[in-house]
């Protein structure tokens, strides 16, 4: 099981909260992380966020980054997007 959980924050307090699951153990630790990143942008109604070079490197250093207004085309009503794997299969 591959698990993700994105976060909304604003203030630093957690807006909204979201575990995003893949059970699909053909595709890549990159479509799963695609994947996750879609299903918690429609679980909040917001945009997707663009990967910027800062957020590749913090992603691929430790797993997790967050996405500020930066990322974002349209007006956000929140600080960041924190986004971070919580759980990965090694099959």
């Amino acid at each position: 099981m591959f698990r993700m959980c994105g976060k909304l924050v604003k203030a630093n307090k957690v807006l909204k909260e979201h575990i995003a699951i893949i059970d699909d153990f053909s595709l890549t630790r990159t479509k799963k992380v695609y994947a996750c990143l879609d299903e918690i942008a429609y679980a909040f109604d917001i945009e997707k966020p663009i990967w910027l070079e800062s957020n590749k490197k913090d992603f691929i250093h430790r797993a997790k980054t967050r996405f500020t207004k930066d990322s974002f085309i349209e007006e956000v009503e929140f600080d960041y997007l924190d986004f971070q794997v919580i759980e990965e299969d090694f099959m």
